[in-house]
């Protein structure tokens, strides 16, 4: 391919799923209405790998996305023959293996001619009995490995996917690797970057972030929500790159959604901490800067991205059983419905722990009570009084399963023993589940053995081990803007000046905040401080470690503000209805903001 052809080449690449259990119409959507180079699918999250780990161990051909086999790929296996589309997915989760065993039979049976390769490696379960004796520690909390693990996963990166397309696979079948290497890939085999182009890792790695979370970045979770038109039949995203790493994102014509600066930008700061360091195995990016311009309706042109070379560890999460959990919910009507729900929740669980203590039982280990309807999710920012209507969700937690069922049974005497207006239990008597939590660590890339499978042959992986990152190299914060306080003129609620978008990282949060103008940042940027939003956003704070970080993202007038343990232990380990604080963006949203008489002349 001559220079001419190559600068001019672009690839697309379309994502199909967000997560384990997204709809199954995107494929198709995909499939049949764009023009794709490659299709990829992200299914995996620390909990679903916990899922998965706990199906192999009932059945040892079990373990993967099943639905990834009978819902995406069998209906369209003849057409992503035909167009030539190359499949990317992490949907093996904690047995790849037997995900490619179930995709070569679909193409057997089809008489198909494609090959299917299998990333392995990322497994450490194996591995529990010399890694207790490691003195391996929590990487936020420095706690001790637990003595028993459901799963233990290493976060790969592009090398192993990128070595099967070089190795001329049709359909790339992973377990546990970062979100992003599914689409990181394909652009350096496509364009031959090095694993030394760390500018251009930045941008594919961006580009795999932006469309990871699938129509969260057309529209979906989308703060001017009003505006987004057709959700039942939301465009998944395609991106086009091209070979300076700069990228379109765009969605299927007639589909619905929108692509907008606005659509791309809450997704670039999603589940982000530190912008100027995002990990990855392969490299290290700094999103500070990145520009995104509007090029057409649904058309965005994303750039900017910086990357600095990676680390020599691997970030390995892994999850271990506590205990038991259940979670009972039923309305309440009438007069002082609150106050009523209040009195009730507190007598069933204290009429239970009377029962345990006779039974010589152990207490609760934990309890959690919030009266929906009350906002209680804002904790003392709710402006709700006298609701008269309410639902009552009490979570509890239990080293036995059996009196977590003896709980299960009391709850319902509540609905004639109690205050009256009590309707029945939602979803009827609640069950027991184990409690998950997660366990995260660094773990050395060279105690890892990444292969690629390919007709039954294995394949050794080269991965780069050196620890090449140096933290100075990351750039100082620039100096926060800040206006004078003779020039407030009056107050408004940020949604008037910002969208915003959070999401969960382990126990942590992050809100993500995007002026609306750029002009609009100074006033932001004054009110907004770590501890003004920390004072704000108390009520979700856990312990004394709470903490609120901020940072700069100057390349699209925003911020990102990290909230330390601050979703009672994250994923199913919490017990509250909001565990990955999916909704604090909406709280903050109502953050009152002084301003000048300048944005207030804008505002009209």
């Amino acid at each position: 391919m001559n220079q001419t052809s190559q600068v001019n080449k672009s690839i697309k690449i379309g994502c199909a799923s967000a997560f384990w259990g997204d709809t199954q119409t995107a494929a198709h959507q995909l499939v049949k209405q764009s023009d794709i180079d490659y299709l990829v699918f992200d299914y995996l999250a620390e909990v679903t790998m916990s899922i998965m780990a706990g199906a192999k161990m009932k059945n040892p051909e079990a373990g993967y996305a099943t639905d990834f086999v009978s819902n995406a790929m069998a209906p369209l296996l003849s057409d992503i023959a035909n167009k030539g589309i190359k499949v990317i997915s992490n949907a093996g989760g904690i047995n790849p293996s037997a995900c490619a065993s179930a995709i070569q039979k679909l193409i057997d049976d089809a008489g198909l001619n494609l090959t299917v390769a299998t990333v392995m490696g990322d497994n450490l379960t194996h591995q529990q009995g010399s890694l207790q004796e490691q003195n391996i520690s929590e990487m936020f909390s420095n706690e001790s490995l637990p003595p028993m693990l459901i799963s233990m996963n290493a976060y790969l990166g592009a090398p192993g996917i990128l070595t099967a397309l070089q190795s001329n696979a049709d359909i790339i079948i992973t377990g546990r690797v970062v979100d992003s290497a599914v689409v990181l890939a394909p652009l350096m085999h496509e364009f031959g970057w090095s694993f030394e182009d760390y500018d251009k890792l930045a941008q594919g790695s961006l580009a795999g972030h932006i469309i990871e979370c699938g129509t969260q970045c057309t529209g979906g979770n989308f703060t001017d929500w009003e505006t987004v038109p057709d959700f039942h039949n939301m465009g998944f995203p395609v991106i086009e790159c091209f070979e300076d790493g700069s990228f379109i994102t765009t969605k299927p014509d007639n589909t619905g959604g929108i692509v907008t600066t606005a659509t791309v930008a809450e997704q670039l700061v999603y589940e982000i901490g530190d912008p100027r360091a995002y990990y990855l195995p392969d490299v290290v990016c700094d999103f500070t800067d990145v520009h995104i311009e509007q090029l057409a309706k649904d058309r965005v042109h994303v750039s900017g991205a910086k990357g600095h070379p990676p680390t020599d560890t691997y970030k390995v999460s892994s999850t271990y059983p506590d205990g038991f959990r259940i979670t009972a919910s039923f309305m309440m009507g009438g007069i002082n419905a609150q106050k009523k729900a209040d009195v009730v929740s507190t007598a069933l669980l204290k009429k239970v722990g009377l029962l345990f203590a006779e039974k010589g039982l152990a207490d609760f280990t934990q309890t959690s009570v919030e009266i929906l309807g009350t906002e209680a999710t804002y904790g003392k920012n709710s402006i709700v009084h006298n609701a008269r209507e309410v639902v009552v969700k009490i979570a509890a937690t239990h080293v036995d399963k059996k009196a977590l069922g003896l709980f299960s049974r009391e709850i319902a005497q509540a609905s004639t023993a109690m205050a009256p207006g009590l309707t029945g239990l939602v979803g009827g008597r609640p069950k027991v589940s184990p409690v998950i939590r997660l366990f995260s660590f660094l773990y050395p890339k060279k105690n890892l053995d990444v292969s690629v499978v390919i007709n039954g042959e294995r394949s050794g992986v080269t991965v780069n081990e050196e620890n090449k990152f140096a933290s100075v190299s990351i750039d100082p914060q620039p100096k926060p803007h800040t206006i004078a306080t003779h020039d407030i003129v009056d107050t408004v609620p940020l949604y008037k000046l910002a969208y915003a978008r959070s999401g969960d990282k382990g126990n942590h949060s992050n809100i993500g905040v995007i002026a609306r103008q750029a002009e609009f940042l100074p006033a932001i940027q004054s009110a907004l401080t770590e501890s003004t939003v920390s004072e704000f956003m108390a009520h979700v704070h856990d312990n004394a470690d709470s903490h609120v970080s901020r940072w700069q993202m100057p390349g699209i007038n925003g911020m990102n503000f990290m909230l330390e343990n601050s979703l009672g232990g994250g994923g199913i380990a919490s017990l509250r209805i909001d565990a990955q604080g999916k909704a604090y963006a909406q709280q903050l949203l109502e953050f009152p903001i002084p301003i000048t008489q300048s944005i207030a002349d804008q505002l009209k």
